[in-house]
């Protein structure tokens, strides 16, 4: 079986002897040693300002519109993963969908500015596949407008915008660090600020509003990471540049394949250093995406729709008119990527779906 991702497991001897730590000290939650030396190491590897380790990725969201205050409307993406509307629904928010770029699938900052309102609180936009959105032009508009701006960052762990990290971007970034994403602790996530006020913000909230043990500073609630998490990230964080090269040399490799296939590929902004975390062929229609899909399936080769369906779709959110995110999200599929994919493995990959083509 081949599957679209697979997680790379640091040997179990690593992981045990930083585990260990913890384990020595009875201390396995509630920031002990090992989250603080991830924060201070990731901040260094990443080279931000700020970092809050969380228990997931999706909480960051919800903890950044609530320490920005936010309400009414949200401008935000229709083609991301689920998590990042249902966090502007879960916090009373109302999305207000824009349509997406149709080559570099984040969303279209030429549309925002026609769908700002008097009740328009901020702009909820996601690095779609660790590709960045257009984020100087969406900080020109939100300074005009004075929103405040949050970025889905889920799939750019090491990507760098003009020698930045793309987290030192908007007023609050946040991470995934699932399983799946290029790096990882299990399950977790971060979020990240260049704002020393508003950090403590977002520290008292993902730490039920805590100040000192006995008195509390607000409302909060628990997305503190856990040591065990913390554990993992610290076995994994020295591969990262191996790991990162590893999935370069696919992603080259699905290129050369696909140059003169006339599926459409994933455009990567100028100025950005990506880091190859999914690798998107658009099909012609649905049609042919559920031809290819079945072939590869039967060949238990399991690529992912992904995202599917367009999030202006969903039936809790009002319906509004975004053709091309629906059209993409229609006819998109991630194909497997992962460091270790064997060549011979990818190249059957590549060939069943040139046969299917």
């Amino acid at each position: 079986m081949i599957p679209v991702t697979k997680t790379f497991l640091p040997p179990q001897d690593q992981y045990q002897a930083i585990l260990k730590l913890a384990w020595d000290s009875g201390w396995i939650t509630n920031r002990g040693i090992l989250v603080n030396e991830l924060e201070a190491k990731l901040k260094d590897y990443l080279k931000v300002k700020h970092i809050i380790a969380t228990t997931n990725g999706t909480l960051p969201l919800q903890i950044a519109i609530k320490a920005l205050k936010l309400t009414g409307e949200i401008i935000t993406t229709p083609f991301s993963y689920v998590a990042t509307t249902s966090s502007i629904v879960w916090e009373g928010c109302t999305p207000v969908f824009v349509d997406i770029h149709p080559d570099y699938l984040t969303i279209d900052d030429t549309k925002i500015e026609a769908a700002i309102t008097p009740k328009t609180s901020a702009i909820l936009a996601t690095h779609v596949y660790g590709n960045p959105c257009a984020i100087e032009a969406i900080d020109t508009i939100a300074k005009k407008h004075s929103l405040s701006v949050i970025y889905d960052a889920a799939h750019c762990f090491g990507v760098t915008y003009k020698g930045q990290s793309i987290f030192n971007y908007g007023d609050v970034s946040t991470c995934s660090f699932h399983a799946t994403k290029v790096f990882h602790t299990g399950e977790g996530g971060a979020m990240f600020t260049h704002d020393r006020s508003l950090l403590n913000t977002l520290f008292y909230h993902h730490n039920f509003g805590h100040k000192g043990e006995e008195t509390f500073q607000g409302i909060g609630i628990n997305a503190k990471m856990s040591e065990p998490q913390a554990a993992m990230g610290l076995a994994v964080l020295p591969y990262m540049d191996n790991l990162l090269k590893q999935r370069q040399q696919v992603v080259d490799r699905y290129n050369k394949a696909f140059m003169f296939t006339g599926l459409q590929t994933l455009s990567i902004r100028e100025d950005v250093q990506w880091n190859y975390s999914y690798y998107p062929i658009i099909f012609e229609d649905e049609g042919q995406l559920l031809k290819v899909l079945e072939i590869l399936h039967k060949a238990y080769i399991y690529p992912r729709r992904y995202f599917y369906p367009s999030l202006h779709t969903l039936n809790y959110v009002e319906k509004s008119v975004c053709p091309i995110s629906e059209s993409i999200a229609s006819r998109v599929l991630c194909l497997p990527l992962y460091p270790d994919l064997k060549q011979d493995d990818q190249e059957r990959i590549i060939k069943l779906l040139k046969e299917a083509l």
